[in-house]
């Protein structure tokens, strides 16, 4: 079966992504801080030349007002993908939530969840 852009966006750009995490996960293994691996990350998105945003801010509207509590991506890469990590022990409900509201907010295409607190990295995709 062949897959359209449409089905996968931005997929070279998240095979990189993925990439970067794997590599980090490779080295740092499980078991740390999130803030641990997302300093790791920021390394090898410098290394590789990835562009990125760490920690963007989003502000919520809400009829015509911004909101006083706001939404802060851990990353958002190539300006169309949010990155969202963790270090637990599984993915749960809760986060696929949290990159469903970040994707509406920020208007990007693609959503990534990566948890580093399991023996191997685990990926989650979100497209809305």
């Amino acid at each position: 079966m062949e897959y359209s852009e449409r089905d996968y966006p931005l997929q070279k750009e998240s095979y990189q992504i993925i990439g970067v995490c794997m590599e980090v996960h490779r080295i740092l293994g499980k078991g740390l801080l999130e803030v641990v691996y997302k300093d790791a990350i920021e390394q090898e998105f410098i290394i590789k030349g990835i562009p990125y945003e760490r920690e963007k801010k989003y502000e919520v509207k809400y009829k015509g007002v911004i909101l006083p509590h706001h939404f802060f991506a851990d990353f958002v890469v190539y300006d169309s993908i949010i990155l969202e990590v963790k270090a637990q022990k599984a993915i749960i409900e809760e986060h696929y939530s949290w990159v469903i509201n970040y994707l509406a907010i920020s208007d990007c295409d693609l959503g990534l969840i990566v948890n580093f607190g399991e023996n191997s990295l685990v990926t989650k995709r979100v497209i809305l």
